[in-house]
């Protein structure tokens, strides 16, 4: 296989969506998404975030130190790329139609349609110049009961719930199916108030 040399890009490497959950400091929900995350060990399972620029999801965290990260869907998806597209200083952003949960251990907004969601607690925040890595310790994951019966194999589970990758500034199924450009999706969202 013939390669050659290309400046720094992440194409055809893809990557798992998370819409991060946080609490502005009125209180409101507030999402974001994003897909610079990946897992760690040390003594246990923990999870690695980054966000780069200015971002009202990145403060939120800033000042609580805990978010939530629930596993986008293709179910999901025209939400997820509302949310994602959408600026979060937007003071319309979250007048959405949509069923928000609270955290079971940690006080985090969770979306009541993501079938996996981790319960994030930030240990140390790793300053760059325009992008900042969170490693975080995972205080809890919420998982659809149908996924942690024993019941049907890994990849049945997988296929059922259809997590969304993106790469190439696209969007993809689990199986492959291109799902759209970024900011395609959002046009079928229509789940404002």
């Amino acid at each position: 296989m013939s390669k050659i040399s290309l400046s720094p890009t992440n194409d055809y490497c893809p990557q798992t969506l998370f819409l991060y959950g946080t609490y502005d400091e009125n209180g409101k929900a507030d999402f974001g998404l994003f897909c610079w995350f990946s897992y760690t060990w040390d003594t246990q399972l923990g999870v690695m975030a980054c966000i780069g620029g200015s971002k009202l999801t990145k403060d939120n965290i800033h000042r609580q130190k805990v978010f939530s990260a629930n596993l986008v869907t293709e179910e999901m998806l025209p939400l997820a790329d509302y949310l994602g597209c959408t600026d979060g200083h937007n003071p319309e952003k979250m007048n959405l139609d949509i069923e928000i949960e609270k955290g079971s251990v940690l006080p985090v907004p969770v979306l009541a349609v993501s079938p996996v969601v981790f319960e994030l607690e930030v240990k140390d925040f790793i300053q760059q110049d325009d992008g900042e890595i969170m490693l975080c310790s995972i205080r809890n994951v919420l998982q659809d009961e149908t996924l942690a019966n024993g019941k049907g194999t890994s990849l049945d589970k997988l296929n059922a719930i259809a997590p969304v990758k993106t790469t190439c500034s696209r969007y993809f199924s689990w199986k492959g199916t291109d799902l759209g450009a970024w900011g395609e999706p959002m046009a079928r969202f229509s789940g404002k108030k």
